[in-house]
């Protein structure tokens, strides 16, 4: 293999990396802690991940329970998952924050699925853009042959049917979890 496909292929990871973590922020009816990794508490003045502040705990598939260590924070975590976009209402029993991930609907389910497949086409568009900017590349390589050329440029076609073929499987399965009842 190639520099050039080598490269290529590092930057098709990176696209499949980001769709999987797009993919765990997408609410389901089960319960992922992962939903939780972009919002930040005001702890003492300083944004702060919830995960640095507390135990994330998933008891049962349709509840996470959040425990921080400073019981302090408590009422800020509340705070910053209260105002966040996750639309859910969290409850504190003085010890610990309970989210309560009600089932969706038939229909929430169709949009989240819908959700899903745009998520999957940006991914396939970042691989086809990979694939542009890897195939300009070897154009532009004088050391190459019209023959390397070629080849350099079938074996980037191929990674990139491979990457594409990862996410068309990526989707069908965040599909399934999400019309799951």
């Amino acid at each position: 293999m190639s520099e050039h496909t080598d490269s290529a292929r590092d930057k098709m990871d990176k696209c499949l990396k980001v769709l999987q973590e797009n993919f765990a922020k997408v609410r389901t009816g089960r319960a992922n802690p992962h939903i939780l990794d972009d919002i930040k508490v005001d702890y003492y003045g300083q944004p702060t991940p919830i995960m640095q502040l507390a135990a994330v705990k998933v008891p049962e598939a349709s509840m996470i329970v959040v425990e921080p260590w400073d019981k302090s924070s408590l009422n800020s975590i509340e705070h910053a998952i209260a105002s966040s976009d996750l639309g859910i209402t969290p409850s504190n029993d003085g010890i610990s924050i309970r989210l309560p991930f009600p089932k969706p609907t038939e229909e929430r389910r169709k949009e989240l699925a819908k959700e899903c497949k745009h998520l999957a086409e940006e991914a396939r568009v970042s691989v086809r853009n990979v694939r542009r900017e890897a195939n300009a590349k070897i154009e532009r390589d004088d050391a190459l042959t019209d023959d390397d050329v070629k080849r350099e440029q079938g074996a980037i076609q191929k990674l990139t049917d491979s990457y594409v073929a990862k996410i068309d499987d990526m989707l069908k399965e965040k599909t399934a979890e999400v019309m799951e009842i």
